[in-house]
Formats: C-alpha cells, sequence, structure tokens
C-alpha cells in the first residue's frame, strides 16, 4: 500500500522539536518502530514523525486501519484526544486542542440542528430530520459536554480556567509572532495574554526582541494598568494598594510556577535522551555478544 500523507492532518498537530525528534530517532534505531502507524484508507493519520523515520532508514513498520471514521471531523476529534493525554503536548497546545474540540462539536451540532432533506422517496417526497437533538448523535453530545464550558475544557485539557481563558485571549489578539514565542518557551501563557492586549506592532516588536524583551514589556503592561487614572474625579477613593499587589504576586506565582513546568519537562526530556543513548548501548552490546550488566530492580 502506497501512505499519502496529507500535509493538512500532518500540520494539525504542532511539530516535535529538534531535541524531540533526535530522542524519537533514537529510540527507533535501537528497539524498531515498536507503535504501529495509524491509517484511515490510505491517508496516514497518526505517526507521522515515525514514519518519516522508518522511510529515512529503511525500517519496517505495521500500521492498522481505523474503521470508525465517517469524516475528516472524526479525524481532527481522534486526533485531538489522542495528543490531549500525550505528556509531551505543551500547555498551550493541549489548550488549542481542547477549544479546537469544542469548535469542531459545536458546528457538527449547529449542522445537524437545521433540518437535512433526503433522497426523495418512492412517491417523490423528500423526508428530513425534524428533531436536532436526535440527530446530534449521544456520544457526540457525551463528548460536547467534556469541552461544554471554560471549565470543563480546563478539565480536559489538565489546565486552570484562568489559563483557558488567557488562551483564548492570545488566540483572538495575539501576533503570529508571539504566538511562535510562546511556543518557544520564551514567555509564559499567562505573560503572553498580557502581551497580546498591545498593538499587533508592538507585539512583533516584544516577540523579536527575544526573551528579555519580552519580560520588560510584560513589566511595563503591568505597571501601566496599576498606575491610577491622570483624570480622575475629585474625590473619588484611592486604588487599594494591596489589590493591586496582589494581582501582581498571582502574576508572578503563575509565571513561576509554569517556569518549574517547562523546566521539568525539559528535565524529563534529558532523561528520556539519556534513557535511549543506554538502549543503543545495550543494543550494541548485546549484537557483539558481549556480557550485559544486570538491570538495577528499581
Amino acid at each position: 500500500m502506497d501512505i499519502v500523507v496529507n500535509e493538512e492532518l500532518k500540520a494539525y498537530i504542532d511539530p516535535l522539536t529538534p531535541d524531540e525528534h533526535a530522542a524519537l530517532e533514537r529510540s527507533i534505531l535501537a528497539e524498531g518502530c515498536r507503535d504501529a502507524l495509524v491509517l484511515w484508507g490510505n491517508v496516514l493519520v497518526d505517526g507521522h514523525n515515525r514514519y518519516g523515520i522508518c522511510q529515512k532508514h529503511g525500517l519496517p513498520f505495521n500500521t492498522v486501519q481505523n474503521t470508525h471514521f465517517q469524516s475528516m471531523e472524526d479525524v481532527y476529534l481522534w486526533m485531538i484526544d489522542q495528543h490531549l493525554g500525550r505528556r509531551s503536548v505543551s500547555d498551550f497546545q493541549r489548550g488549542v486542542l481542547a477549544l479546537r474540540k469544542r469548535e469542531i462539536l459545536e458546528h457538527r451540532k449547529l449542522e445537524k440542528a437545521h433540518p437535512v432533506a433526503a433522497a426523495p422517496s418512492a412517491e417523490g417526497e423528500a423526508t428530513a430530520v425534524a428533531n436536532a437533538d436526535e440527530a446530534f448523535s449521544p456520544v457526540d453530545a457525551a463528548e460536547l459536554e467534556k469541552v461544554a464550558t471554560r471549565e470543563a475544557i480546563a478539565k480536559a485539557a489538565r489546565l486552570s480556567s484562568s489559563q483557558v481563558a488567557q488562551i483564548e485571549k492570545i488566540q483572538k489578539s495575539a501576533a503570529p509572532e508571539l504566538v511562535e514565542a510562546l511556543k518557544a518557551g520564551d514567555i509564559s501563557i499567562n505573560a503572553a495574554a498580557v502581551v497580546a492586549t498591545l498593538p499587533r506592532e508592538e507585539q512583533q516588536a516584544a516577540a523579536q526582541g527575544g526573551k528579555d524583551e519580552l519580560k520588560q514589556v510584560v513589566k511595563r503592561v503591568r505597571e501601566a494598568k496599576r498606575k491610577p487614572k491622570e483624570d480622575k474625579p475629585e474625590g473619588a477613593a484611592e486604588p487599594a494598594p494591596s489589590a493591586a499587589h496582589g494581582a501582581e504576586a498571582v502574576d508572578a506565582a503563575l509565571d513561576k510556577a509554569q517556569q518549574q513546568i517547562s523546566d521539568l519537562r525539559a528535565r524529563v526530556q534529558e532523561l528520556e535522551t539519556e534513557n535511549a543513548q543506554l538502549r543503543l548501548q545495550l543494543a550494541a552490546a548485546a549484537s557483539s555478544d558481549l556480557p550485559v550488566p544486570d538491570e538495577s530492580p528499581f
């Protein structure tokens, strides 16, 4: 079978970083392609990186057909569910995927809400779907329930409700350069939502300035929001300093927590890379009929 790579499907999920791709390549070279590629007919749905690596090195691989797909929307929904559970997917990407899932299911429900004419009967009369709830399948209804609200999306994506709100703001207002900086880890979700409140040109300039410039821009925007209005009506109460300080403390804590998560993910990646290298050494030792040390029981 000639496998077809659909570029739209391939680009639907953010690509692996160079380090992640290199670690996967080392693992496949050491152990082979253990997981089967998922196909819809001859279209590759899941396993684009594994397929590319196997093609590059002439390695064998297995495939499995998913017979449940009825449309491209079904494929997208399946891909989203698969990647929501993968630890390599970033917080931002998980939030984006969960929001996409809601969008697809709401669009599907809206389509079903309108009567759809069927083929004419023998008497020449066309039938129609009159009940939207009946047309919208129970399975889809249950899946929509999982992402129907911001809180539900947060649960599905393993985020906080505030992070989901920030991701929505980023999707709506962020310049492409700011989004790329977020994906690259140069800025946190919380800080990117702050920068996204600026005009597009200022966002682009901040992102092009790099991580340090983004930090300075975030600081300036937050300080500007805390300043009292110059044209404050006479007799108006002064803003409570504790409230402003509290907001700043929350923002700082969120940034710190998100940075710690990024650091932990980087450490996990380092350990996985070391593990792949050890497996390569074990495979080389086995092929040379050299004695292999006993595995640790831990």
